[in-house]
């Protein structure tokens, strides 16, 4: 029996706005990328959270800091970033519609499971980086009814809410101020709607203040350990304890520049430095808080996956390591569903029971 899996991160719907705004690439099987209706089938993928990402040609703010992968970029104007937004979420519903049934958007953990039953794709709306939303938070409520369910305050750039990590390696996370006044309203008015806030790509500064303000558990829908890759968008030791603490999760991310020592960006990484990474998560941040969340259509990633259809592959390498169906189980699946509910219960003002 295919192992089920629900991913924390894809890029796909930026993709898809790059080479075909249809949306139709997406349910037929392309040479292209890494995830597609098909692939994903192949793979035992039911769903997944997927981004919406305002990529611009980085207008560099300053010269790359020695040891860099990237320079910082410059910050991006609210209304080209709610543009963009807005026609990457309209594929994803033509996604939806065009595929007949095969592809449902869900907007709560109950719709994924009721979407699998159903034999359906279960798709949930992120966005990776919080630049369509004005500073008087306007646009959020409107972003929240077309389905948005999961929110990055920041994308590795600089917002009128907080401070991204650029690409440094090696470098901590602890690069730049915490969040603005306007982020920390931003945090609040998440917990209020239930929006799950991802702490990936935040500075360490920003993730403190997270800590303190938000209501929900912490999560990083796409981050590794740094101290086996020891780049600024990783997560340190203390991080993950914060994580833990807050009975959050932190999703596996299948970036080679972030799982290995020396930051290339080089398909043949071995898969053992994935399970390195989820070894070290895990005594961490123990069973119920690690996920997957593979970049997929973000990042290069190893040749031993190659694409949705090669996540077999990291379960056979999952119990390779001894993990138990149980567990694999929860990294796979459950404990994305666990967390949602849980977060989405703030609504209510209540806390959630774990899932598990």
């Amino acid at each position: 029996m295919t192992q089920r899996i629900f991913d924390g991160h894809n890029d796909a719907l930026l993709r898809l706005w790059q080479k075909d705004r249809t949306g139709e690439r997406f349910l037929g099987t392309n040479a292209d990328g890494h995830l597609d209706l098909p692939r994903a089938r192949q793979g035992g993928m039911m769903g997944g959270i997927f981004a919406t990402f305002v990529w611009e040609e980085p207008q560099r703010a300053k010269p790359a800091p020695q040891g860099s992968v990237d320079a910082p970029p410059a910050g991006l104007a609210q209304p080209r970033a709610l543009e963009v937004t807005l026609a990457e979420l309209a594929i994803a519903f033509r996604i939806e519609r065009r595929s007949r049934g095969a592809v449902k958007i869900c907007r709560t953990p109950a719709e994924v499971e009721a979407a699998n039953e159903a034999g359906a794709f279960a798709m949930m709306l992120h966005m990776e980086g919080a630049e369509a939303i004005g500073p008087d938070l306007d646009e959020l409520e409107t972003l929240y009814a077309a389905g948005v369910r999961s929110l990055g305050l920041v994308w590795s750039r600089p917002t009128v809410f907080g401070y991204g990590v650029p690409f440094r390696f090696p470098s901590t996370p602890d690069i730049g101020e915490g969040l603005t006044d306007r982020g920390i309203a931003l945090v609040k008015a998440c917990n209020d709607l239930g929006v799950m806030l991802d702490m990936s790509h935040l500075n360490e500064k920003g993730f403190w203040d997270v800590v303190r303000h938000s209501r929900a558990p912490i999560v990083a829908t796409h981050s590794n350990a740094h101290v086996l890759s020891p780049g600024s968008r990783n997560l340190t030791d203390a991080q993950m304890d914060a994580i833990r603490d807050s009975e959050g999760v932190a999703g596996l991310n299948f970036a080679t520049f972030i799982l290995r020592d020396d930051a290339r960006r080089d398909p043949d990484t071995p898969l053992d430095a994935m399970r390195r990474h989820l070894d070290h998560m895990l005594e961490k941040l123990g069973p119920r808080g690690v996920a997957l969340g593979s970049d997929f259509d973000g990042a290069v990633i190893p040749a031993g996956i190659g694409d949705a259809a090669g996540l077999p592959r990291l379960v056979d390498l999952m119990q390779q390591a001894g993990y138990g169906a149980d567990l694999i189980d929860a990294i796979c699946y459950r404990n994305w569903m666990d967390i949602l509910s849980r977060t989405q219960a703030l609504t209510a003002g209540t806390a959630a029971p774990p899932a598990h």
